[in-house]
């Protein structure tokens, strides 16, 4: 029913509301004037939160603004100097919300939202009030920090301070005991506005705290609107009152309770309350007692441990509870009763007695709580004529006491007395018993096993038996040796005692005498037997003495022999190495163990040979046939002597070591060694530091050296002299050539002596030869040796017996030397047209060289010209020639270009001259270009997977040259490279298949370019045992077509160079008639027609430069093309045989036709080098890369014309130049 009028009057007031809003609207509509449609309120918010306050204007048509207190915060939605202010603007709907964040109490302010006049619109305002509420930021006791133990003493005040700060509005504080008000306390309360809108809370309570408060939690508690219920903020302590403990009392033993002794015994004291806790102290008949305590809650407990004793009977125990707060000790008391039986029991008196006597015997126990009883009973029954009383012992408890009398009579041997003490209380009894023996005499002692006078051998064994019957107690039965008592076993056999003594007889038990005693203690005087023994015994030792101590020969010497006691008296004799010999003076007396002493003298003239002979002295007891001896060697004092066959000469090597022990006898042996040389003795030294040391009778030399040959001498000393032996070293050392004939030049057809001066040990003339390979030594020469001087000599020497000898000298004495020896035989200059001397390379502007080498004998001498005139060498500043004797045939001159230009490119002229004719050859000096192809490739060793190939360098360009190296398999269309280092001429390959054929090759590259390769040189690899074989790829057959048009060619190439020839000579002689007039020293051609080729730095050429080899493969073969392809030049080390024209050091020359012509115009193969043949078979030559030839020019100083090639073709091609005799390595 309650609903339905409650539905009907929100129907009516919703209904009411709608008319006004219409009513409103359309008055406002009519008026248009400007108004609120919401305005601000009164907001209460918590500090640090954000609010709005809302202003909504309808038909707005002033500007709107929000005041702060009055201030105005302007029209803009960002407020300037608010930061956390803001504007939140729709000013289609009218909207002028004010945004504040993270509010703070400097924004608790009165607000106003303004709109401005316009026309037809007054002002309109609207106010409200933000309240920023700020909670309390901490709450504490003032002197405690939070959860502090405060500790107060019981019913004395405690005024405590709670503070909250920075609250907005105050906080209310609230005291509480635990989680109960405080109620019957009334704080006092105290508000402080510390800082503006910030209020501090003072709460005071004063308490009284009680014994019960202790270790209650006081706390304050904040009450604050801006603080959750639901966490409080709260500050506490926890109070710690102080108050005495409860007297002490005691559990586990109570008054008028029993303990025993050994029982174990806990008594706990205890002590309700306190604060501190009570401390409990034990203390037993006054003194403190060490015992642990503990604390649980407010209850202290002590317990005492103890095991119970006799000592602890009356013992009395006090326990004190006290702490800070008690005025003094509370005790608690009691008395301890132990009970306990006596711990034993014990009888004095007699344990001997005879028959008729009466004993007393006292029995007495240990203190006991209660007294013990006493009882008595004698051989197991009991005894009651006693007495009996009790004494209190001072140690706590009873003594208790009794005593008896005994008869002794016949009945028994033995008395055994029983005392029992019994403690009633406890049903414990202690016994003890005591025996009494009835005294006995024994029979006297019967002794047999040796009748007296009877002869006993020293060695055997005797033996004696001693008996004796009867006796109480039972006797002791004890053996002597002439009152020296024996450990001898005893045996009882019933009432009869036996022993037997076993003696193995010795010297010492002659007339020894063994006695057999018997006592007991019924006899004063011990009863015994005796027996006195007779014994015949040998000697034990002999002793030799000899007068005077130390022998020397020449000297009567006295040899004394004393033999041991023996009975009967032994016999004495001496021997000398096994052969008895005659004594003297023989006498005997008394000795030791009733035996006698015997002596027998001798007399020994000393001498030498006497030193180690042996005497011996026997001493014989005939009777028992048994004997004793003792020998002595003669110890002769000599000097030292060696041996007359010691070796005196000793022989060593140069540079191994030298022992030489020598030994001397003598005595005493102590020898002391002394080596001296010329005088000078040889240090001793065993570290090893001199490399001659003398170390006793022994010599080492650890490095012979030829000085150290000579006399040593070796001195022997000791007490009784000295002895000196000389010996000789000997040192051999290994030859040494010291000097050969310089190099001497001969004329041809003279004979020639050439030496060789040998230093050696041993050296004689089958020590030193003559050898040269390929050489008819044994036709064309001889020798002779004088004075260590091996001398060669050549008959009739020709130009073909230069070269060099090598002279050879081997004593078997170590490494053998040699030496070469140039023969010279004087001929004509004679230049070297290798490669390496007919282009030479420079850059502009660096110091250029020219060399020019030539063989030649005697001295020439060297002209440099530049097309034609001489280059004057006074301009020091542009040329210098230097000049060098390379050996004794060969020598060269060196032309120095400073600062090279353009126009000192070109041909330079080299001219020989000596007394024998002159020699010349055009040089070239040009821009570095690329270097030629290497001249040959060689195989220097190979075996089934490995190769190392060699090969001769072409011309290098003038720059660093470097190689590479190319191979495949004979069924591989890809080869493989390998980069060389430059200077290297050699190559080792491994890993190759064994028994496969390869192909090799190489060639050459600088910066410039690079050359081409060498044809392939095909090789095949070892299998097994098979050798490896290598041949060039190039065919061995040429068609003859070819070899006919390359002929006909070289002809008309032979006629052309005799016409360059006469032109040259002719131009020459005319230049020579005008040089005298050319001004200019410098004077030559400025043309420079010489090309230079120059090729772009390619891989290969930047692969070189690669320390180590690297092989890999490419695609393209031929990496670098030379578009200037430098001559061929083949190498061999082989010459055709039978005809030995061709010297292998000599064979990178070209071959000429007309070299080898015959006046048939037939070539012969056998006439030439191999190399000749090798490139005449290919039916083709290839002229020398020099562009010039050298000319044997007549001069006015020659006197003969210069000779002609000979005809037996045994000459060499130097770039057309005839040579008579091919030159020779040297």
């Amino acid at each position: 029913m309650r609903q339905r009028h409650f539905v009907q009057h929100l129907c009516i007031a919703l209904s009411f509301a709608w008319i006004l809003g219409l009513k409103f609207k359309s008055t406002a509509e009519i008026t248009k004037e400007q108004h609120f449609k919401i305005t601000p309120h009164d907001v209460q918010i918590l500090e640090g939160t954000d609010t709005l306050l809302r202003c909504e204007v309808a038909a707005r048509a002033g500007q709107v603004q929000w005041t702060k207190d009055g201030f105005a915060l302007g029209f803009s939605a960002v407020i300037h100097g608010f930061p956390r202010y803001s504007v939140l603007v729709d000013k289609e709907n009218g909207i002028y919300n004010l945004q504040i964040k993270n509010a703070s109490l400097e924004d608790d302010s009165e607000y106003q939202c303004q709109v401005g006049p316009a026309p037809g619109n007054p002002a309109i305002r609207a106010n409200a009030k933000l309240n920023i509420i700020a909670a309390p930021s901490s709450i504490a006791i003032e002197s405690y920090t939070k959860n502090s133990k405060v500790e107060v003493i019981e019913k004395q005040n405690l005024t405590l301070t709670c503070v909250t700060e920075n609250a907005n509005p105050a906080a209310n504080i609230v005291w509480y005991y635990g989680n109960t008000h405080l109620t019957d306390v009334v704080p006092k309360i105290e508000i402080k506005e510390v800082v503006p809108k910030r209020f501090k809370t003072i709460s005071t309570v004063i308490i009284r705290p009680r014994a019960d408060d202790d270790f209650k939690e006081l706390s304050c508690e904040a009450r604050h609107k801006a603080l959750p219920p639901d966490l409080p903020m709260r500050s506490s302590i926890q109070l710690s009152v102080l108050y005495p403990p409860g007297p002490p009392f005691f559990e586990g033993y109570g008054p008028g309770e029993t303990l025993r002794r050994g029982q174990q015994v806990q008594i706990a004291c205890r002590s309700r309350g306190g604060n501190p806790p009570a401390q409990l102290l034990w203390y037993k008949n006054g003194v403190a007692v060490s015992s642990s305590q503990r604390t649980t809650g407010r209850l202290s407990e002590n317990i005492y441990t103890f095991m119970a004793e006799e000592s602890d009977n009356g013992a009395n125990l006090i326990c004190e509870a006290k702490n800070i707060l008690a005025n003094k000790a509370l005790k608690a008391e009691l008395n301890l009763t132990v009970f306990y039986a006596p711990k034993e029991v014990a009888i004095t008196g007699v344990t001997e007695a005879k028959i008729g006597d009466s004993l007393q015997l006292s029995c007495i126990s240990s203190p006991s709580n209660p007294a013990a009883l006493i009882n008595w009973s004698v051989n197991g029954r009991p005894f009651g004529n006693s007495t009996y009383k009790t004494i209190k012992s001072e140690f706590g408890g009873w003594t208790s006491a009794s005593n008896i009398s005994l008869p002794i009579d016949a009945q028994s041997r033995t008395f055994v007395v029983v005392c029992h003490a019994l403690n009633t209380e406890l049903t414990q009894n202690v016994v003890t018993s005591h025996t009494v023996n009835v005294l006995y005499p024994p029979s006297p002692p019967l002794l047999m096993g040796y009748n007296d006078g009877d002869i006993i051998t020293s060695g055997s064994v005797k033996k004696l038996h001693c008996s004796s019957v009867g006796g109480n107690p039972v006797p002791v039965l004890s053996w002597f040796k002439n009152d020296k008592k024996l450990n001898v076993a005893v045996k009882v056999l019933d009432n009869k005692i036996v022993s037997e003594l076993s003696i193995l007889v010795n010297v010492t038990d002659n007339n020894a005498i063994y006695k057999c005693e018997v006592r007991n203690s019924a006899i004063e005087i011990p009863l015994f037997a005796i027996k006195t023994f007779s014994v015949h015994f040998p000697p034990e030792t002999v002793k030799i003495s000899v007068s005077p101590k130390n022998l020397v020969p020449g000297i009567r010497a006295k040899l004394i022999c004393d033999s041991s006691s023996s009975n009967p008296p032994a016999k004495i004799s001496w021997w000398k190495d096994g052969i008895p010999v005659e004594g003297i003076n023989l006498s005997t007396k008394s000795g030791l163990w009733g035996g006698a002493v015997s002596t027998l003298e001798m007399f020994v003239n000393i001498t030498q040979d006497l030193d180690g002979i042996v005497y011996t002295c026997q001493s014989n007891n005939e009777v028992l046939q048994r004997s004793v001896h003792e020998t002595i060697s003669l110890n002769i004092l000599f000097a030292p002597k060696y041996d007359v066959d010691q070796e005196t000469q000793f022989a060593g090597i140069e540079g191994e070591p030298l022992h030489i022990a020598l030994q001397a006898t003598a005595n005493p042996t102590s020898i002391s060694y002394t080596w001296t040389r010329d005088g000078l003795p040889i240090l001793s030294n065993n570290e090893g530091v001199n490399r001659i040391m003398a170390i006793g009778p022994v010599l080492n030399i650890t490095q012979l050296s030829r000085n150290d040959g000579g006399n040593y001498v070796c001195e022997a000393m000791n007490s009784q002299g000295t002895a000196m032996l000389e010996i000789n070293v000997i040192v051999d050392y290994a030859p040494t050539i010291e000097s050969i004939s310089a190099d001497s030049s001969f004329v041809i057809g003279e004979d020639a002596v050439l030496s060789c001066s040998v230093n050696a040990k041993p050296l004689s003339a089958a020590h030193v030869y003559w050898v040269r390979n390929g050489y008819n030594m044994e036709d064309r020469t001889s020798t002779t040796f004088i004075n260590n001087t091996s001398y060669l000599h050549i008959k009739q020497v020709q130009r073909k017996d230069v070269g060099n000898f090598t002279c050879i000298a081997d004593n078997q004495r170590g490494k053998i030397d040699q030496r070469n020896v140039l023969l010279i035989v004087q001929s004509a200059p004679e230049l070297d047209h290798s490669p390496a001397y007919t282009r030479f390379a420079v850059r502009v502007g660096e110091r250029g060289r020219i060399i020019c080498k030539a063989v030649a004998a005697p001295l020439p001498v060297f002209v440099w010209r530049r097309f034609g005139n001489d280059i004057k060498m006074l301009h020091r500043s542009k040329f210098k020639a230097v000049e060098n004797m390379v050996n004794g045939l060969t020598y060269e001159s060196i032309l120095y270009v400073e600062n090279t230009s353009a126009d000192d490119y070109g041909p330079y002229e080299c001219v020989v001259r000596n007394i024998h004719g002159q020699a010349s050859s055009t040089l070239e000096l040009i821009k570095p270009t690329r270097p030629d192809i290497p001249l040959a490739i060689n195989v220097d060793n190979a075996t089934d997977d490995s190769v190392v190939l060699v090969w001769s360098p072409g011309f290098d360009g003038g720059l660093k040259t470097y190689y590479r190296l190319r191979y495949r398999l004979q069924n591989e269309d890809k080869y493989k490279f390998v980069d060389i280092n430059p200077g290297w001429f050699n190559a080792t390959l491994n890993g190759l298949k064994s028994g496969a054929v390869y192909y090799f090759s190489v060639m050459a590259a600088n910066e410039v370019g690079g050359s081409k390769y060498l044809p392939d040189l095909k090789l095949t690899l070892a299998s097994g045992a098979q050798p490896y074989l290598n041949e060039f790829t190039e065919k061995d057959e040429m068609p003859n077509f070819m070899i006919i048009g390359i002929t006909s060619a070289a002809m008309v190439l032979l006629v052309l160079n005799a016409a360059l020839v006469a032109w040259f000579v002719i131009r020459r002689q005319n230049k020579n008639t005008s040089e005298s007039e050319s001004p200019n020293d410098d004077a030559y051609s400025k043309d420079d027609n010489q090309s230079v080729y120059k090729l772009p730095i390619t891989a290969l050429q930047s692969d070189v430069h690669k320390k180590a080899a690297s092989t890999y493969l490419v695609e393209n073969v031929d990496i670098i093309q030379s578009t200037a392809y430098p001559p061929k030049y083949q190498e061999s080390s082989m010459c055709t045989s039978p005809y030995n024209v061709c010297n292998p050091d000599f064979t990178r020359t070209l071959p000429n036709p007309k070299r080898h012509s015959s006046r048939s115009g037939i070539v012969s193969d056998y006439a030439r080098c191999k190399d000749d043949q090798m490139l005449m078979s290919n039916g083709l030559y290839i002229p020398s890369p020099s562009p010039a030839s050298s000319l044997v020019i007549k001069g006015s100083y020659v006197s003969s014309p210069s000779p002609a090639p000979p005809p037996d073709g045994s000459y060499f091609n130097m770039s057309d130049k005839y040579i008579s005799y091919p030159p020779v390595a040297y």
